[in-house]
Order: structure tokens, then C-alpha cells, then sequence
């Protein structure tokens, strides 16, 4: 029987959509969820540590979100222009694909100008391709070295905080939508789950004894790409780069052979795990791009427990979750949030699948 869109739907009342983040990290609630009985209790984040024991293993996305929306000037009407970079295609030729708002009034050939806080003018960039409706890649011209450049759109750069926010980038974004252990920059968007540890709830899980294996996965607008097909057979996923190394597969393959718990921070952990499974369903060494889409009935390898924010009806999120939970007792699940009153979405509250 073919998975549907339309199982994983649910009303979702807009004034649960959390704008800004909880307090405290690790204060914002946790709902946790029982595979093998059902049952449903609800707590606060930092709990989560009294769920897991010594030589446990948490498997975190390190990425690091950069400062991805410019605003600049078209070239004569100097119409305002927010272009948003996506991913730097060639390095030494400063290509880079993005998105452009309005994308109506930019085309091949023009040329976009950015100004520093002072209104002084330190960048152009020319639009040399068209890749979709709002896609384009530019080309930067700028005489300096490549970290030159990267600084330099880093202060020129804003937050890229979800679009559903409704609001502008604020002093508080800038700290809180990064994890505590963000190290490689290359992320548009937070790996979310992540947001909840604090630098002592950390502490705390490494006195107990629970070990961290960290991977790479930049996150990037394809993780939100809706889903227009009822089929989910037919989806396909955009790419997104990730790595994992010898330490972190040598970490969870450690914890497998001692049948401790192995815990997924976000569905981007999952992916990248499901996308080097060996031949063994051990986790290999990997390197490259992953389209994996996962949705129900697949067969997880190598977690057996899940950290999770609470995402969009019908998203390819929801759908994963709903894969490793068990899609009866997930909707069940998100109809107890709603009803609770939980927070959704990245500044939202948190679900343990254990």
C-alpha cells in the first residue's frame, strides 16, 4: 500500500508557531514519547537527561548557520534587493547560488551592489544565471583572498531566521538560532533539535557519562521544500552536503556493539546517519551530497532513540518522525501537542522518541 501526503495532516492553530525562543535552552518543554507502550509524558527539556545512562550516545549536526540574507541595490533603478545565498558553487571563481526577492525585476546581466553600515558601497555581484523562479547565480567581484570575502559577507549578513517568523532578525537571533556546539559554517538554517542543549545541560550529560558524536550536515532550503506529490514514492529531496568522519563512526559503531542507546539530535542527524549505513548496518565513514528521503515503513539502522522539534503538517519533517515513531502513535502525539498547547516550529518545543 503506497504512503500518502494526506496521512500526515493535522490542524495546526497559528499562535502555537513559536516566534521567539524559550527563555532558558533547556526550559522550553519536552513531550516524550514511548515506542513500544504508547505513552506519553511531558516534561521539560533538561529531563532528558534522566532518560539516558552512562556510555549512552548522542549524535549531533555541528553545522553552523552563516548570515545568509544580504540586502542590496539593483543597478540605475536601485530598487531594494534581498538575495539570499543558498551555497558557494566555485570558490575561485566567487559563483554562488541564491535567492533573489523580488525575482521579478532581476535578470542575467544586471548588477547588484551592497553597502556597508555606513552606506558606503563594498560589494557587487552580477547575475550570470537563471536556476528557478527566484534562483539565480551571481558571480562577486572582489580583488581580496577567499576569507577576505568570506568576512566580508559575513558583516554584511543577517541571520536568516525562518520566514514564517514574521518579523525582522533581532540581537537575540543571533546567538540563540545557533546550537552551543555549531563549529562548520555552512548552514541557512539551524539543525533545531539542537537548540534546546544548554552549555550545562552538555556538562551535565558528559558527568553522567553519555558520550557526543558529532557529524556535518548544512542545511539547506530543500529540508522545507514542500511536498506537491500524494504518492511520497514520488518525492524527491533537493541534495545536501554532509560528513561524517572516522570519530564519529567509530562512536556509534562502539555503542552499537554495547547495545546502548544511540540518540539522533534532529531529523538532519537521521538523514546523514541513514545515508552511510555499512554493509554491516554499522555507520561507515561518508562524505558527499544525500537526497534520502525518509518515510514510513523504512527500516532504521542505527538509531534506536530520537530528539526532535514539533514541524509543519505534511512536511518531509513530520513524515520522518512519523517513520522512526510509528505514524498512529506520532499523529496521536501531535494531536496531545496541539491540545497541550505546545510550541511549534524552530523557536518550538521538543519531542524525545524513545
Amino acid at each position: 500500500m503506497r504512503t500518502k501526503l494526506s496521512q500526515f495532516n493535522f490542524e495546526l492553530p497559528e499562535k502555537l508557531v513559536a516566534k521567539y525562543p524559550a527563555k532558558e535552552r533547556d526550559e522550553s518543554r519536552l513531550m516524550v514519547v514511548h515506542k513500544d507502550s504508547g505513552k506519553i509524558e511531558h516534561k521539560v527539556f533538561h529531563e532528558v537527561i534522566d532518560y539516558f545512562d552512562e556510555n549512552d550516545t548522542f549524535i549531533f549536526n555541528n553545522t553552523k548557520v552563516f548570515p545568509a540574507r544580504l540586502f542590496g541595490k539593483k543597478e540605475k533603478t536601485e530598487a531594494n534587493i534581498e538575495v539570499f545565498l543558498l551555497r558557494e558553487l566555485n570558490k575561485e571563481q566567487k559563483l554562488w547560488d541564491v535567492l533573489v526577492d523580488p525575482a521579478r525585476k532581476i535578470r542575467v546581466g544586471n548588477k547588484l551592489y551592497f553597502q556597508n553600515e555606513s552606506g558606503e558601497e563594498v560589494l557587487v555581484a552580477e547575475v550570470i544565471d537563471n536556476t528557478t523562479s527566484r534562483g539565480r547565480t551571481i558571480r562577486f567581484f572582489f580583488e581580496g583572498s577567499d576569507d577576505e570575502l568570506t568576512e566580508l559577507l559575513k558583516s554584511l549578513g543577517h541571520t536568516p531566521i525562518p520566514k514564517y517568523l514574521n518579523r525582522e532578525p533581532e540581537a537575540i537571533d543571533t546567538e540563540r538560532y545557533q546550537t552551543v556546539f555549531a563549529k562548520n559554517p555552512g548552514a541557512i538554517a539551524a539543525p533545531t533539535a539542537g537548540l534546546h542543549f544548554s552549555r550545562k545541560l552538555m556538562k551535565m550529560l558528559e558527568i553522567k557519562g553519555i558520550d557526543f558524536a558529532e557529524l556535518t550536515l548544512h542545511i539547506g532550503l530543500g529540508t522545507f521544500r514542500d511536498i506537491e506529490v500524494e504518492d511520497l514514492s514520488k518525492h524527491k529531496m533537493d541534495a545536501e552536503y554532509f560528513q561524517i568522519d572516522q570519530t564519529c563512526s567509530d562512536k556509534v559503531n562502539a555503542a552499537q556493539k554495547r547495545k546502548s542507546k544511540i540518540c539522533a539530535v534532529g531529523t538532519t542527524s537521521m538523514r546523514s546517519i541513514e545515508s552511510a549505513v555499512s554493509a554491516t548496518r554499522g555507520l561507515k565513514p561518508a562524505e558527499g551530497w544525500t537526497n534520502l528521503f525518509i518515510y514510513p515503513p523504512f527500516e532504521f539502522s542505527i538509531a534506536n532513540a530520537m530528539i526532535t522539534n514539533f514541524h509543519l503538517p505534511k512536511s518531509s519533517l513530520v513524515i520522518m518522525v512519523a517513520a522512526f515513531g510509528g505514524r498512529d502513535l506520532i499523529m496521536d502525539a501531535y494531536a496531545e501537542a496541539v491540545k497541550e498547547k505546545y510550541r511549534f516550529f524552530s523557536y518550538g518545543d521538543a519531542m524525545l522518541i524513545i
